[in-house]
Order: C-alpha cells, then structure tokens, then sequence
C-alpha cells in the first residue's frame, strides 16, 4: 500500500491531504506539523483573532475529527530532523518513517529583528503562528504604545488592530513610501491616508538604529537619533520560505523549494506547495505567499500524485483587511508602466497596472465589482482599453465583452 507523507501541517498540507482522499486515494497517508494545533487559518490571526472576534475552533481549517474519519495519521508537536532521499525514508523525533511519496508543504517563516540591536528583547514579536498571537495578546491595552517595524500588510493590519484597540501606534519604514515593494504609490497614498485618519503615526524614509532596553524593550532608537518609547514592538519584515529541510537533503533550491509545472522537486518522489515553492510562471519563476495559491497549488499536486500529469497554471490574488477597508488584488504587477485609476466610486476605488496596453493587476479598495472584473480579465488574458476603466460611465460588465 502506497505511503504519502505531508511534512508541513498548515494551509497547502490540509489541501493535499484532503484532496488526496477526495480523489479517492486508499493508500497510507501520514500529515506531520511542527505546531501542537491542527491546521487552521493564518489571515485571521493578525485581525479577527487577534482582535477577539473569532476563536481558536473557528481558526481551524478542518473539524478534529476529520483527520481520523478520513484514515489520515496527524502527528502533531513533531518536528523531521532530516530526509534520507536514498532510503526514502524522514526522521521525526527518534523514529524513521518511510515514504512512497513526500510532500513538502513547510511553508514559511517570519524575519526577525537581529540580536545585535536588541531584537532578542522581551516584548519583541512577529506574527505568523497561533503562539506569536496569544504571545502578544495580553500587550493589546487601551493606552499602551507599539512600535510596528515594516510597512507591509502585516505589520499594516496589526496597527489597524492595535488602534481599534486604543493602542498608540507608530509604524516605521525604511523604505521611502509603505508598500513600497508590492504596490503602486497610488495604493501607497490610499492605505497611508486611512492609517493616518485613524491616528497611527506613519514614519517612511525612517531606518532603526536599534531596540532600546534592558531585558525587555522599552522603546526604538531611529537611525537619525531620535527615540521613540514603546511598551512592546512588533517585527513586521517580511518571511522566508521554509526551505532548510529541503536544502539540507539536497534538493535544488531557487527562492524556496525549486518544482517544476507539476510541482515535483528535484527528487522525484518529493513534491512541494505553498509559501516554501518556486514554480515556473510565464516563462519565469515565482513563489507566491498566499492562501489562494497554496489551496490550488497543493491540490494540483495531489493530482499528480496519483498520476495526472497536469500544470499548475497559477491565478494570482490576494486581499488585505484594514479597518473597514477590503483591500483585493488581482494579478501581478511585476513590470508595470501605469495606472488607471477608476473611481472615487462611493467607498470604493480602483488601480489597475498596465504594461504598454496589457493588463497586469488590480488594486480594489471597497471595489469588489472592480476586483471580480479584473480578475477575470486578467485570467482571459483581455486587457480593456484604459480610457474605458478611467471612464465611470462605462459599466464594469461591459468590460468583460469587450
């Protein structure tokens, strides 16, 4: 009987091994995760969650009793020391577990602030695991003063948590504008604006010096001298794909686990998804850190697990959630040239990216008709004429037929 082992219990894990079962694989199945809970949600955990609306239960991605009912062994609080490509064979703990096939869905993991100016403080976290959050809940209390290093939509929602919270929030970003590495400076100028609006105070072009404290931070000094107080600082600069396990048995490597169209390794009994894979992409290579790609990407390989042969053909999109602002993105806008903005629009407004007349991507902020619109056309390979998206009195679906 074949043995499928899934090393990596979050998102892209419960994909394959659900959809492994959904195809009506009868063979061994064996879903190894590092963390003592189940899989569950990461996006709620830096709002919803961490905010107090939604509980643990709700976070996870499937009921306890899913796993035995479907025959899949879950191996909680288990970490793999190595893969033994030879053998075909993982070590957890102190046992060896042999595989038929092996699915590496590892995910990725949060960049810390280095030891060296004080990042090993107390009261310094990142938000990426259940434990990061209950770690730092108890710092959420009306008054209180966070620091948030990075301007991405990480450390973004939580400063929108942490003022809904009555917290003060200063944000700082060495870069010259937030979002500088994912978004035009039209998204830019909106999500500072709304920050702003709700008092978080925004520092761009600001690098830090260092964490100020004696065993637990108590503020920030930038590297222009000033100091700023903080009772608690929040790390929000970026992941790196979980890679080192795959690294260390000897598979290729390209930002994250290298696969090929149908998401095999180098190896060819070992397959990857999720934040931790590279795949091939228009002619390039890219690894996408989303919930989107990891579900898609992670069931096509389950797909060819069982045989197949089929390209994962990547539709990306992701959405950010800010105050009572739903920020969705269509695309990517690697490579654009222009926007076209279309809106005000009542609450809602639009930044569609071109490259020369193609359409690339969508910025949608309380516009979910401009992001399923965009969305399509960028999955039919269509791009409108850009005065008709600047042009309100056109409708939306009549973009579609053009």
């Amino acid at each position: 009987m074949a043995h499928v082992v899934v090393v990596g219990a979050g998102q892209a894990g419960s994909a394959v091994v659900a959809k492994l079962r959904g195809l009506g694989f009868d063979g061994q199945i064996t879903f190894v995760g590092e963390e003592p809970s189940p899989p569950y949600q990461r996006p709620p955990l830096s709002k919803a969650y961490l905010l107090g609306e939604m509980e643990e239960e709700r976070l996870l991605l499937r009921s306890n009793a899913f796993y035995a009912e479907q025959n899949i062994t879950l191996r909680l609080s288990a970490k793999v020391a190595s893969i033994d490509r030879t053998a075909k064979t993982l070590t957890v703990g102190d046992e060896t577990l042999s595989y038929d096939h092996l699915v590496l869905t590892t995910g990725s993991t949060p960049r810390r602030l280095p030891a060296a100016i004080g990042g090993d403080l107390a009261g310094v976290y990142t938000v990426r695991t259940l434990a990061d959050v209950d770690a730092m809940r108890a710092e959420f209390a009306p008054g209180r003063r966070v620091v948030i290093v990075g301007g991405g939509y990480i450390g973004l929602e939580a400063a929108a948590v942490a003022r809904k919270l009555g917290l003060e929030v200063t944000v700082l970003e060495m870069a010259p504008r937030i979002l500088q590495r994912v978004a035009a400076p039209e998204t830019s100028d909106y999500i500072r604006a709304l920050h702003q609006s709700h008092g978080v105070t925004i520092l761009e072009s600001t690098g830090l010096d260092r964490l100020l404290g004696t065993g637990h931070v108590s503020g920030v000094r930038l590297r222009d001298g000033r100091e700023l107080p903080a009772d608690f600082v929040i790390a929000g600069v970026g992941i790196l794909p979980g890679q080192a396990l795959a690294e260390a048995a000897g598979l290729e490597i390209e930002n994250g686990i290298k696969t090929d169209a149908h998401g095999r390794t180098s190896d060819p009994f070992i397959w990857s998804a999720g934040d931790c894979a590279s795949f091939p992409y228009k002619g390039g290579r890219i690894r996408l850190e989303s919930v989107g790609n990891a579900i898609d990407q992670a069931e096509v390989v389950a797909e060819n697990i069982l045989g197949a042969g089929k390209d994962y053909i990547a539709k990306p999109w992701f959405w950010s959630d800010q105050y009572a602002c739903k920020l969705q993105i269509a695309g990517l806008n690697t490579g654009y040239d222009n926007i076209v903005t279309r809106g005000p629009e009542g609450e809602g407004v639009s930044f569609w990216y071109y490259q020369g007349d193609t359409l690339l991507a969508v910025d949608a902020m309380n516009d979910p008709r401009g992001y399923m619109v965009g969305k399509r056309l960028i999955e039919a390979g269509k791009s409108p004429a850009k005065a008709k998206i600047a042009d309100l009195s056109v409708p939306l679906k009549d973009l579609l037929s053009a």
